[in-house]
């Protein structure tokens, strides 16, 4: 009987609007360093934005690598669980084994405008039924035992991944 493996992204986007601490710091942080890095592609304080940065600096792109740097503890300190995604019961359960930082928009000149996001790709998981707008979904596959499972909604940010069919043998 086959399984299909799944994995999701959540796109977690923080700004000045941050209300928790976690989030509070990654947004002052990841501003403080993009400031720091920005003033390499903008020696001549030519562009505020990051989007003339990218636009008529050459390499600039690289910011979001470069800003990654000052957000890197903050994920570290979530232990590999995804944020903000609870199962039906109001609990956090979703691992993580990968994410990518982007910036969104920026200014050095307005904190305001700083905005980033943290994509998590969470650890493969088993989907075994949709019910209603919840996913039935568990770490291990079913092979005609009793599984544990996690009911998981659909959410704004919370998307399919990827998507993998596989035998069991």
């Amino acid at each position: 009987m086959p399984t299909r493996v799944i994995t999701f992204c959540y796109r977690k986007v923080i700004d000045a609007t941050a209300t928790t601490p976690w989030e509070k710091l990654v947004f002052d942080d990841s501003y403080q360093e993009f400031k720091m890095q920005a003033q390499y592609y903008n020696q001549e304080n030519k562009y505020g934005s990051f989007a003339e940065l990218l636009q008529h600096s050459p390499g600039a792109e690289r910011l979001h690598f470069l800003v990654s740097a000052a957000v890197t503890a903050y994920v570290q300190q979530l232990n590999g669980i995804v944020p903000d995604i609870l199962n039906s019961v109001g609990r956090h359960f979703l691992k993580f084994n990968n994410y990518r930082f982007e910036i969104i928009n920026s200014d050095v000149l307005d904190k305001t405008k700083h905005q980033v996001a943290i994509n998590f790709v969470s650890d493969p998981m088993h989907w075994h039924d949709t019910l209603g707008q919840l996913l039935l979904i568990s770490a291990e596959p079913d092979n005609g035992t009793e599984v544990l499972t996690e009911l998981v909604p659909l959410q704004p940010y919370f998307t399919i991944y990827s998507l993998q069919t596989k035998a069991i043998c």
